[in-house]
């Protein structure tokens, strides 16, 4: 199948010994969340008794979580009582010299000011194996899974320049927000969504409204009111 014009490429490397042994990055569209799989799209409201639309049936909301690529963990990772265990099988003659640990850590001194800042709590850092070479002129957004606070860590955000910053890996540091969290965080849950960001110098210009746009706002506002699907239908850009 031939490329699309407009189709950009993201390229993802990991050391050799763990080629067929990571799970590979992937679009973000391949990575709903199962609740979100099971959320039905219209509830009628208790109030009103009238059917309403739910977030599944919003576009922007899925746009969000859908644009991108996820980078998943590396193994299962197990946590008791604050503890941190796994067990990352490596293929016998691994060369990299790359740490083959799944998390490390941040001494919490280096939050101090933040809100991510807690005296007695390192800020975890997840530890990716991906190298990633984005096209020239884009710059890569890092940032938590859109709409995942289902995940006991929020991962911190973070702009990096990866067509220029790309033979190491991008490492992810997170809140581990979930204190009272025991179990096991399964091998390929999503630490972080990759957002290609084109790099370009933008102006702001506020004004008020003029006739002609006040007129195009009442229009606009009458069809949100009296109609369905009027983003979707008349103003939402394809994605994919």
């Amino acid at each position: 199948m031939e490329p699309k014009a407009d189709e950009m490429t993201l390229t993802f490397r990991c050391p050799p010994e763990l080629a067929g042994v990571l799970p590979e990055p992937i679009p973000a569209v391949l990575g709903l969340p199962e609740w979100f799989k099971a959320m039905p799209q219209r509830v009628v409201n208790p109030r009103s008794g009238d059917q309403q639309e739910t977030l599944k049936r919003c576009p922007p909301f899925i746009d969000a979580m859908t644009y991108g690529f996820l980078i998943p963990l590396a193994t299962d990772l197990k946590v008791q009582d604050g503890e941190f265990t796994w067990n990352l099988d490596m293929p016998s003659g691994a060369a990299s010299n790359h740490a083959f640990s799944p998390i490390d850590f941040h001494d919490p001194i280096q939050a101090v000011g933040s809100p991510f800042f807690d005296d007695d709590r390192y800020i975890i850092k997840f530890v990716n194996f991906w190298t990633i070479e984005a096209p020239s002129g884009y710059s890569l957004l890092f940032t938590h899974p859109v709409n995942r606070r289902d995940l006991p860590f929020t991962a911190l955000t973070g702009l990096v320049d990866c067509d220029a910053y790309r033979d190491v890996p991008v490492q992810f540091p997170a809140h581990w927000h979930d204190a009272a969290f025991n179990g096991v965080l399964p091998k390929g849950t999503p630490l972080v969504q990759c957002l290609p960001v084109k790099r370009e110098t933008w102006t702001a210009r506020c004004e008020a409204l003029s006739a002609e746009a006040m007129e195009r706002f009442s229009d606009t506002n009458d069809s949100l009111r009296q109609e369905t699907a009027v983003y979707r239908r008349n103003f939402r850009a394809a994605k994919r």
